[in-house]
């Protein structure tokens, strides 16, 4: 995989019950998309921060994208709205991953050369009963699924 300085990993979105945050649904960082996929959505997770640093409107810019600014709640959960947009820098030092036979996980660290930073957002989505941060890469992850396409 080609490295420009970052590197994501993705997940599925799940829907969480009240109060789960869940910033890292694949723990281990196991691409679920295939290569291309998984580069592409690197390059439109870039892009989306990058527009959302410039942009003088902010609200606007993640309406544009198609962000909703409310979500449903889990059953009959109130609704939860959208509060606080993080940005997050990450800086990956190490890869973890199962290993055969084995409760511990098989642990690479890596040399300083081969560590990459990467900028990822968090969407925040509060009501009285729950805290909801839904990742940036899984909410493109899945418009890019349905085919409908990052702004």
């Amino acid at each position: 995989m080609a490295h420009d300085g970052h590197d994501h990993h993705h997940g599925h979105h799940h829907h969480h019950g009240p109060g789960h945050n869940h910033p890292h649904p694949d723990p281990l960082g196991s691409h679920l998309h295939g290569p291309d996929a998984a580069a592409e959505l690197q390059v439109l997770t870039s892009q989306f921060i990058d527009g959302f640093r410039e942009a003088k409107d902010k609200s606007a810019y993640l309406r544009i994208a198609g962000v909703p600014f409310e979500i449903a709640g889990e059953g009959d959960a109130p609704t939860l709205k959208l509060v606080d947009v993080e940005l997050r820098t990450e800086w990956q030092v190490g890869t973890a991953s199962p290993s055969f036979g084995s409760r511990e996980l098989s642990y690479l660290p890596f040399p300083g050369e081969m560590v990459t930073e990467r900028t990822n957002m968090g969407l925040v989505y509060v009501s009285l009963a729950a805290r909801h941060v839904w990742d940036l890469r899984d909410f493109l992850g899945r418009r890019m699924a349905t085919g409908t396409g990052a702004a």
